[in-house]
């Protein structure tokens, strides 16, 4: 009974997912030749928005995890790809307009009864859309040759537990479309 419940939350967490992903590259590359990574070194003049200290972390940690899983080792230096990531957030408002009441109606018309009195109401939520990119660049060449995005609903009730867990799912969701699959 328990595996049965546990099942059904699992189910219903899934399906209440509001991940996007979405992946691109350089068809040209051969990504077998990709053997070591490591991360983009950080310009001191660069004054753009960041993730905070735990959050870049969690961030990294999640993309070493999934190179590694994919048989890349991190190195230090001369890595034959270099990882970088960027993000945003967008405002996205949400209207639903909704009719109710339509049909019986005890206190509406010359009668006791059916009626036409309908009543429209309207709901508009704003929130917070996240979107973080994964660029995966040729240090020999400079170029891009894969890039996977994941996008979702930003909730800020959420534990440091819950934080950890969200991101490993997003970057393995949009990791598991590398190295990308050429259809032949």
């Amino acid at each position: 009974m328990k595996k049965l419940v546990l099942a059904i939350a699992v189910l219903a967490l899934s399906a209440c997912s509001t991940l996007k992903t979405n992946t691109d590259f350089d068809p040209a590359v051969s990504f077998d030749q990709y053997k070591t990574f490591t991360w983009v070194a950080a310009k001191e003049e660069d004054k753009g928005y960041h993730l905070d200290g735990l959050l870049d972390q969690r961030v990294r940690d999640a993309v070493d995890s999934q190179m590694v899983a994919k048989g890349l080792t991190k190195v230090a230096a001369d890595a034959d790809l270099l990882v970088n990531y960027l993000t945003k957030v967008d405002k996205k408002i949400n209207v639903d307009t909704f009719n109710n009441n339509f049909g019986y109606n005890p206190y509406y018309g010359p009668g006791w009864g059916w009626s036409g009195s309908m009543h429209t109401q309207t709901t508009v939520r704003e929130y917070e859309v996240g979107t973080l990119i994964i660029d995966l660049i040729d240090n020999k060449t400079g170029k891009l040759v894969w890039r996977g995005s994941v996008e979702d609903t930003i909730r800020d009730q959420n534990t440091p537990q819950e934080r950890v867990e969200i991101i490993n799912n997003a970057i393995g969701h949009v990791m598991s479309a590398y190295p990308p699959q050429l259809n032949k």
